[in-house]
């Protein structure tokens, strides 16, 4: 969704600042914020489901009890996720629609996005978008805001209650350690979400009770500030995930060598990628507390753990 944000609403931003033109028209104003909302969604249920996995993984007995979670269980998460989000930022595509203001100096025609129901819309749908509209900074404020931090904080305290508690052999060494780093990711990237929403939630907060005070160019302004602290945490999270997260970037890594690579293979590529696969498999069989479905034969030295 990240790629969604910046390989789409970037350059329709950039256009519309160059040229005061909006490229697409009304379409790109009600399908720029509702992406961008939707974004906001993905990642605020993304870092309650990433918590929910940590938890489970600190309360189960052992590391190697957990069953391995199916294909089908993971797409039906991801699924719930983009979908619930998409349908809480429908609102988003009633809201906004396109305007035009001619320059009195100038007397250059703008056009820019402004937050106004149609008049055309039932009267159902146009009481329920008003009400989107009086109540969606707070909306913004509890459900994109508080509810990520709020949710894994707690997740991370509870947590390291339970493994504080319990001293078992099996939890420290390199599985502890991995455990740690995973936990490590979650809280750097609440951090990154964190301050790249803070912005948009003070501007929406000032903007509510300060509109009738500020000129247009001054709202235009703070909501291209917000705009752009969207685009950086869009931009910082994939690469912060990937530098993290070692079995991901290492596979991320590996995939694009063997995309530079040339199409004949030989012996020794194949065997150093050979091995390449088994170290990633057995870095990330470990590192995301998940046996493999064939576990490899057990040496004759070294403890269970």
């Amino acid at each position: 969704w990240d790629f969604l944000i910046l390989f789409f609403c970037l350059p329709v931003v950039i256009f519309n600042e160059i040229t005061k033109k909006r490229l697409l028209g009304d379409v790109s104003c009600r399908i720029v914020p509702f992406m961008e909302v939707s974004s906001l969604g993905v990642t605020t249920f993304s870092l309650c489901a990433l918590g929910i996995d940590r938890f489970h993984a600190a309360t189960s007995p052992q590391a190697s009890t957990r069953p391995i979670e199916q294909c089908q269980s993971i797409i039906a998460k991801l699924a719930v996720i983009w979908v619930g989000s998409m349908t809480l930022s429908v609102p988003e595509i009633l809201l906004w629609q396109l305007a035009q203001d001619t320059s009195p100096v100038s007397g250059v025609v703008t056009e820019y996005c402004t937050m106004k129901p149609s008049s055309n819309l039932p009267e159902s749908i146009y009481s329920l978008v008003l009400t989107y509209q009086n109540a969606r900074m707070w909306w913004y404020f509890g459900c994109y805001f508080c509810l990520p931090i709020l949710f894994t904080i707690s997740c991370q305290l509870v947590t390291r209650r339970i493994r504080g508690t319990e001293k078992s052999e099996c939890r420290g060494g390199k599985h502890g350690q991995c455990e740690g780093h995973l936990n490590c990711t979650i809280i750097a990237l609440t951090i990154i979400y964190g301050l790249c929403t803070t912005p948009e939630n003070v501007c929406n907060i000032v903007v509510a009770y300060m509109s009738p005070d500020m000129s247009k160019q001054t709202l235009d302004l703070l909501n291209l500030i917000n705009q752009f602290f969207l685009f950086f945490k869009c931009s910082v999270t994939p690469v912060l995930l990937l530098c993290l997260c070692r079995p991901l970037g290492q596979a991320f890594m590996d995939c694009c060598c063997c995309c530079c690579e040339g199409c004949g293979p030989d012996t020794t590529s194949s065997e150093s990628s050979a091995d390449n696969k088994l170290k990633t498999e057995m870095s990330s069989s470990i590192f995301f507390d998940k046996p493999r479905e064939t576990p490899p034969p057990l040496l004759a030295l070294g403890t269970p753990c």
